[in-house]
């Protein structure tokens, strides 16, 4: 947990965020979670009502805390998905609770945060269609799974084979990924896959779900990217997605380093990509 307020003090302190840029989002309602997940797994939750078997597949237990963490992020990636529609780009410092199921938690993961930030705003007829692009280690199988047979929702995972869940659902576009895998095969397959994706979504939204597990000494990882090969990462999903001037909403998912601290400045990678490219483009623009 500790690795979000970490992460916040790095972006302060190198600059890339300034205080007047982080706002705070308020508690996801029932009522709005209840667009993607069921009322009777959300009475579980409400009531701390969740059996013993269902908190060991959720990986945590129940407290009042969590639950309130859990809503908060989930408000969070709502509040970051309006903002990049009004403005281009926006991040949760939070998020990407992508094992989370419609009727059940897993894999840490309370409340899949993208699915309702997506239910709502199609809801409100602010969107039609949507990519998430799902490159944390491993699969989006909660993401995956609610949107199955959703054509407006396209769901791109490039993730570990062998790696967490073991039973992987069906993504639109699913990428399995050998152990070992290092920056240049991987960053072949993504910079092939981009293009595609983003042609084929005809999105007017994309989330990224910008897990830094993949990076070399994950404890749950299994690949080796260098810290190059992360901002290399990062550097190609913005660029690919800002360039087509797509609202861009950035989620962290997992990043499980040898120490918080090494977690949370891998996560920083993201946020100076896409500081870099919405330059580039301010610069462009600037000079037409």
């Amino acid at each position: 947990m500790s690795k979000y307020p970490l992460l916040k003090d790095l972006l302060l302190g190198e600059g890339l965020l300034v205080a007047a840029d982080l706002v705070e989002p308020a508690p996801i309602d029932l009522g709005t979670a209840a667009r993607v997940h069921s009322d009777e797994y959300l009475a579980k939750l409400t009531g701390a009502a969740l059996s013993t078997a269902e908190i060991r597949q959720l990986g945590l237990p129940w407290s009042e805390a969590l639950w309130l963490r859990s809503r908060l992020a989930a408000g969070g990636t709502l509040l970051a998905a309006r903002i990049a529609l009004a403005e281009g780009i926006a991040a949760n410092l939070a998020g990407g609770t992508h094992h989370a199921f419609a009727d059940h938690g897993e894999g840490f993961c309370v409340l899949n945060d993208v699915a309702i930030a997506i239910a709502q705003l199609r809801a409100e007829a602010r969107i039609e269609r949507v990519l998430v692009i799902d490159l944390d280690v491993h699969q989006g199988n909660g993401t995956a799974a609610i949107f199955a047979g959703d054509e407006a929702v396209y769901t791109f995972s490039m993730h570990g084979e062998k790696n967490y869940p073991a039973r992987k659902m069906r993504s639109t576009v699913d990428i399995a990924l050998a152990d070992g895998m290092g920056d240049a095969e991987y960053l072949g397959i993504l910079e092939a896959q981009l293009p595609r994706m983003l042609q084929a979504a005809h999105a007017d939204l994309v989330f990224y779900v910008a897990g830094v597990d993949v990076a070399a000494g994950d404890r749950y990882g299994k690949l080796r990217l260098s810290d190059e090969g992360v901002r290399a990462r990062e550097e190609s999903v913005v660029s690919a997605v800002r360039e087509l001037d797509l609202p861009l909403c950035i989620v962290l998912a997992g990043g499980y380093a040898q120490t918080r601290t090494r977690t949370a400045e891998l996560h920083v990678h993201v946020f100076r990509a896409a500081l870099a490219v919405e330059q580039r483009r301010q610069g462009r623009l600037n000079a037409q």
